[in-house]
């Protein structure tokens, strides 16, 4: 990833030594953006994507194409919070370093860039290819502020651009809209697969309390086919950035249908939230399962259940040699996403997750884990196979470890009606707290200590929590954090909570405590190491 520390510090040093001794004010500015940028890379991921600078928001048009993985995201060039709506462009070999490119798409007389989707037109259906190259075709929403502004309903709507050079340069389709607004407020984030088995592209288009389903055999020209959730999930918030997908469930060959479903507010936690749905598809209508027929608002089936996981999608054009469902989601929440403690760059991306379906009981269930890639970057720094801690204990302090680019992961086997708890922290007293009621059965996280928290009373004005759905004994933890993240996969992958914070420095402690002495097993703690090079000889 692209890191604008050095190259903006250095610019502006190089400023400040040719100044005249006369210019104080003009010294005293550059000096305090000086200070700004460097406080910033405190905070900045090392390989969660972040923008060089400016504001980012959810991934879009996230697409696969000769070895190089797309990610658009909503970006506002001009400015640290949301504005006018562009298209940020970046690419990956391997979903864990990027490199960040132009601006792909930008607003026009037609309104602001939403959130959409992007395919790979393999058979050209749209007509946009030149016969060799097959076009990658963007859906987006056209949000027109003006006609907003005026209180106008019809303010959304569907539009296309084509590429014919694998993402770099766009063309806006001449006839735009492709499905004008019937008369929806909220009508946005178009988000299109190609459906082989019913041989037609299929779009999920999110409303207020509902999907509607779209179908086109060019995606020029687009029939409604149905409508799917009014009286289904949560709907404390509006409902927005759907996916929609087939998934083979785990060791059969049994297929459902899965539409991934954001909502804002109205997240488990509050806020910003992604719940899903599995169900069947006839090509026409999705048909919930009946195990998920008549969700309460406060169910049990989110992608993550961490304040920090929104407006997640899957990448499109996956080879069929690979066959993975890889998942990304934007990681913040909008309670509190333009008042974080950046100033230069606002927003990161959750490291990329394989999606799996799995059956458990009578019902179907999405496990997330991190994605292999990230394997190939990690070098051991301590394994034990068993560790009895009595009551508490710090873990691997004997260990020098750099925990803002980590994977620790253990178990606990032989579980008892009691609690374990968590935390990282510092020789400053900030400490995240994080673990497991097992006589609740619930998981949680705790940021009132974390560090910078005062910026906004909901960040760490209550505890999250998530249900813990295995039926287990042992308890397998598996956290990855990288500075100012951690996103935890419990149960290998059955129940995620992702949150960030921000601590004046870095945490170098990790330790465990529970009430009564415990077992811990398989206990690893892995450092990135994103200097040297990966097993293909490439950074």
């Amino acid at each position: 990833m692209k890191k604008i520390k050095t190259p903006i510090i250095l610019a502006v040093i190089g400023i400040l030594s040719l100044s005249s001794c006369k210019d104080n004010e003009k010294q005293d500015s550059e000096v305090l953006e000086v200070t700004e940028v460097a406080a910033d890379e405190i905070f900045r991921p090392n390989f969660h994507f972040t923008p060089q600078e400016n504001w980012m928001n959810d991934p879009n048009g996230m697409f696969y194409l000769n070895g190089t993985y797309h990610l658009f995201f909503q970006y506002y060039p001009e400015g640290n919070v949301w504005g006018p709506m562009h298209w940020g462009h970046a690419t990956s070999k391997d979903m864990v370093t990027w490199e960040e490119l132009p601006i792909a798409l930008e607003p026009d007389e037609f309104g602001y860039i939403f959130s959409g989707s992007a395919v790979v037109d393999v058979d050209n259906t749209s007509g946009f290819g030149d016969g060799t190259t097959p076009p990658v075709v963007a859906i987006f929403t056209y949000h027109d502020p003006k006609g907003e502004a005026e209180g106008r309903i019809d303010y959304q709507s569907q539009a296309i651009a084509y590429s014919l050079d694998e993402g770099k340069t766009w063309t806006k389709y001449e006839a735009n809209p492709v499905i004008a607004n019937p008369d929806i407020k909220d009508f946005r984030d178009p988000k299109v697969i190609w459906d082989e088995q019913n041989q037609q592209w299929l779009m999920a288009l999110a409303t207020v309390d509902r999907n509607l389903f779209y179908g086109s055999p060019n995606l020029k020209d687009w029939e409604l086919l149905s409508e799917f959730g009014e009286a289904t999930g949560a709907h404390d918030g509006v409902w927005e950035c759907p996916d929609f997908f087939p998934m083979k469930v785990e060791n059969s060959e049994e297929i459902k249908w899965v539409l991934i479903q954001s909502l804002n507010p109205g997240g488990f936690n509050g806020g910003s939230g992604t719940q899903y749905f599995v169900g069947d598809f006839n090509g026409k209508e999705f048909k919930v399962d009946p195990s998920m027929e008549n969700l309460p608002e406060k169910h049990d089936h989110w992608i993550d259940y961490g304040k920090d996981n929104y407006a997640g999608v899957t990448w499109s054009n996956i080879p069929d040699s690979d066959g993975r469902k890889l998942f990304m989601g934007w990681m913040s929440n909008w309670l509190y996403a333009q008042e974080v403690p950046t100033e230069t760059w606002r927003s990161s991306m959750t490291v990329a997750r394989e999606l799996t379906l799995k059956k458990v009981g009578d019902t179907y269930r999405i496990f997330s884990m991190p994605v292999e890639e990230l394997d190939t970057y990690k070098e051991a720094l301590f394994q034990v196979d068993q560790l009895m801690v009595k009551t508490s204990a710090e873990i691997a302090p004997e260990v020098e470890k750099d925990l803002t680019r980590a994977e620790i992961k253990f178990e606990i086997p032989n579980l008892k009606q009691t609690n374990y708890e968590f935390s990282l922290s510092n020789l400053e007293g900030e400490i995240l707290k994080f673990g497991y009621k097992h006589s609740k059965k619930q998981f949680y996280i705790n940021r009132e200590e974390s560090g910078i928290i005062d910026f906004n009373d909901e960040f760490a004005g209550t505890i999250s929590y998530g249900p813990r759905t295995s039926k287990s004994d042992t308890l397998s933890v598996l956290m990855i954090l990288d500075r100012t993240s951690i996103e935890l996969f419990y149960d290998k992958g059955e129940t995620l909570m992702t949150e960030i914070f921000f601590p004046e420095k870095p945490y170098t402690s990790f330790s465990v405590k529970g009430e009564g002495d415990f077992e811990l097993k398989n206990i690893e703690i892995n450092q990135f190491n994103f200097e040297k090079k990966n097993a293909d000889g490439k950074n």
